[in-house]
């Protein structure tokens, strides 16, 4: 068997994968595709091995460790989108974009700064304008 078959079939199953992770929008679509790609990764690795006739196998064993790694990252995945799922309601990774934002307005002085706090309570509100109008 030619070399060529599976690395093409590898090179559509990455890009497949690849345009999942990139273009969908909820978080288990996305681990799905991660596993899409792992496994593009994995039948290059076994034909490889078998192209290269390798003594050791060693194609075959990394695949082996791979396969292990994927299942304990979907494990673990899934475990955190199902906690995020359950605080917010919903596994749109771009809500969760919104957890990562803090308005810098809001924050409090160090005791350090001798800042004015009259101005910063004027510029709260303001900034709280700014966030809103940015999230609409």
């Amino acid at each position: 068997m030619h070399l060529a078959y599976p690395a093409v079939l590898a090179v559509l199953l990455f890009c497949t994968g690849l345009y999942g992770v990139l273009a969908r929008r909820n978080a288990i679509l996305v681990l799905m595709s991660v596993e899409l790609m792992l496994n593009a990764v994995n039948l290059n690795l076994v034909a490889f091995d078998v192209w290269l006739r390798d003594a050791l196998h060693g194609g075959q064993a990394l695949t082996l460790f791979t396969i292990a790694i994927a299942a304990a990252e979907i494990g673990i995945g899934l475990a955190i989108v199902l906690a995020v799922y359950r605080n917010r309601g919903s596994s749109d990774i771009d809500r969760l974009r919104d957890t990562a934002e803090t308005d810098d307005a809001e924050t409090l002085p160090d005791d350090d700064d001798a800042r004015d706090t009259t101005a910063d309570q004027a510029t709260a509100p303001a900034g709280k304008a700014k966030k809103a109008e940015a999230t609409a």
